[in-house]
């Protein structure tokens, strides 16, 4: 009979209660090849939050035909972005979690900050057993999705509470939800765009911005998912701080999938209408990624840009993701503080409590 709890790691008494940090983005695969795509596809298109196809009938589309046509596709994209690193969106969210425990080391913050991946490695759930096993039983997890949506935010939050099912010593902890409007990631967009526009020159007149999301089945938000009208808040609120006005720019949803209607206006037939209508410039941007990954630099910077061009356009910019600009990773330091609020650090525990642990642990050998 299996146990139904997991292993706990030796109790030290007397040990100061740790704090850790936990960046989670969506998932990459583990190499550009279609073995490694087919492994990934089925964990990431096998979460129930994101294909919400009755179960019997999704095994069959998804084991019969989608990962024996679309892994071979997948790996040729992604090989078109890899880096000698590896997948853009792990150098990226490695990259943060190094910058943001700097940046908390240097505001007087103790803490174990980590990076997982929801979807193949390193797991949320390894990443949990590796800290509590380090001594942390306060846990803040911050999904690297700014906008909320059932099928991302969400499934974290359903990986961390599948987790905590199996462990007979719960760590407490804390989840962020979203940061859609927080005042300094829009910021960081901002200057981001500000930044492209010095280099670039800015928008003539006619020339357009693009803010283009990550799209959603139009059935979640009638079903009511936030999503979309935290999208158009984020859109509406960099809009505003760059001072375009209505004609200047554009919210568009990208990576449509299937049949099924999905949130518009669709950013690849809005750059091809673009286009031929005679607009001779376009930026774009993707504020619900914030570091650059498979659907930025390739469906975005690759894909739009052709399709843009080809259709009588003459300029094309993608403006690439906040990754580990200075602004945004001062932000997230922020944003970051805020959630940890009343949880101390290892070296601010209180002393008093830690002497009368010391007391009870002697006591206790002393019983035995």
């Amino acid at each position: 009979m299996m146990p139904r709890f997991n292993p706990e790691p030796p109790h030290q008494h007397g040990t100061a209660p740790g704090t850790a940090i936990v960046l989670v983005n969506l998932g990459t695969p583990e190499a550009p090849t279609a073995p490694a795509l087919k492994r990934y596809l089925r964990q990431f298109l096998s979460d129930p939050r994101v294909v919400e196809i009755p179960r019997p009938v999704w095994w069959l589309i998804l084991n019969g035909i989608i990962l024996n046509t679309r892994p071979k596709k997948s790996a040729e994209k992604y090989a078109a972005i890899w880096t000698p690193e590896g997948s853009p969106l792990k150098v990226h969210t490695e990259r943060q979690s190094k910058f943001l425990a700097g940046y908390l080391g240097e505001r007087g913050h103790h803490v174990t900050v980590a990076w997982a991946m929801r979807y193949g490695a390193p797991s949320l759930p390894a990443v949990l057993d590796r800290l509590t096993a380090s001594g942390s039983t306060r846990i803040l997890l911050l999904p690297l999705y700014p906008q909320y949506s059932a099928s991302t935010t969400a499934t974290v939050s359903d990986e961390a509470c599948n987790w905590l099912l199996t462990r007979r010593n719960q760590p407490e902890m804390r989840f962020v939800r979203n940061f859609h409007d927080d005042p300094g990631y829009i910021e960081a967009l901002e200057q981001t765009v500000r930044k492209h526009w010095t280099q670039h020159g800015p928008l003539a007149s006619g020339d357009q911005l693009i803010i283009s999301f990550h799209g959603l089945p139009r059935r979640n938000l009638d079903l009511g998912d936030p999503y979309y009208c935290e999208c158009m808040k984020t859109g509406r609120l960099l809009a505003e701080r760059l001072n375009l006005q209505l004609e200047q720019y554009r919210i568009c949803f990208q990576s449509r999938f299937g049949r099924a209607e999905w949130l518009q206006p669709y950013t690849a037939p809005t750059l091809e209408a673009l286009a031929k209508a005679g607009t001779r410039r376009v930026d774009v941007i993707c504020p619900g990624f914030v570091a650059d990954c498979l659907e930025t630099l390739e469906e975005i910077a690759i894909e739009g840009k052709a399709s843009f061009l080809k259709c009588g356009g003459k300029e094309y910019h993608y403006i690439p993701a906040l990754n580990e600009d200075q602004r945004w990773l001062a932000a997230l330091t922020a944003l970051v503080e805020r959630h940890l609020a009343g949880w101390p650090s290892k070296e601010k525990v209180d002393s008093v409590a830690l002497a009368t642990s010391a007391q009870q642990a002697k006591a206790h050998g002393a019983r035995s």
